[in-house]
């Protein structure tokens, strides 16, 4: 299932949302521009790696401090095209309603914040890994959990292959991002008998740390406050 857009219009112009995507992309040029030997060492900067948070927790690196900066920095780090469009896809359909809900600037920390905790989340269950954690995925796992709390009954345009050909349907925000969490959800426990803590190069920790704790910050900020309005139906 693909998500289109939903049918939930917005009071303000969303620039945050419009400002991370845009921040998120001129990122991933600067990435293609790199050799793979670059990249690499742009990665293992910029990247979460667990591995090194824990070094940096126990004193063994030589600039601790500056390994916290990587909980922000690989949020804006991506591995592929499919990784970063499927990211910024989730991030325009749902952002900007819930930036409109907070305001600029607390939907900016409630966006970095969740995608700093989403990699504490996956730095949790597997403290030792030297697989670098990057994406946006956390932080927009955050805004679909704040998206289902306050707008469950928004309808989602969905875009859904049926074989050969696809179709469009409109579905509850309380079934699509439900269903998505509990895959998330679902993965995350199977994960846990990994070598690696992660399923298929994917960090589901994050995915679904990021959810949970966008539920508990959004409305610490005021997501459930009076300018809420009903969905158009």
């Amino acid at each position: 299932m693909v998500p289109l857009r939903d049918d939930n219009p917005v009071s303000i112009t969303p620039v945050v949302t419009y400002g991370l995507i845009g921040l998120n992309i001129a990122v991933f040029v600067f990435q293609l521009g790199l050799s793979q030997s670059g990249l690499d060492q742009f990665f293992d900067a910029w990247a979460l790696v667990p591995a090194q948070l824990t070094a940096s927790f126990q004193g063994e690196l030589e600039a601790p401090a500056t390994e916290w900066i990587t909980l922000l920095s690989s949020q804006f780090l991506h591995g592929g095209i499919f990784h970063i469009g499927g990211n910024l896809l989730y991030l325009w359909v749902f952002g900007n309603n819930i930036e409109d809900q907070l305001g600029h600037v607390k939907f900016l920390i409630f966006y970095l914040g969740c995608g700093a905790l989403a990699g504490l989340a996956q730095w949790g269950f597997d403290p030792s890994s030297a697989v670098p954690t990057i994406g946006a995925s956390g932080a927009i796992a955050g805004v679909m959990g704040a998206y289902i709390l306050r707008f469950p009954r928004a309808y989602i345009v969905t875009l859904i292959p049926l074989i050969i050909f696809f179709t469009t349907v409109r579905i509850p925000a309380i079934f699509f991002l439900g269903f998505w969490f509990a895959q998330q959800a679902l993965f995350s426990i199977a994960s846990l008998s990994s070598e690696t803590g992660v399923g298929g190069g994917i960090a589901y920790w994050a995915h679904s740390g990021g959810f949970v704790f966008g539920l508990i910050l959004g409305p610490m900020l005021g997501l459930m406050g009076p300018k809420s309005r009903q969905p158009r139906r």
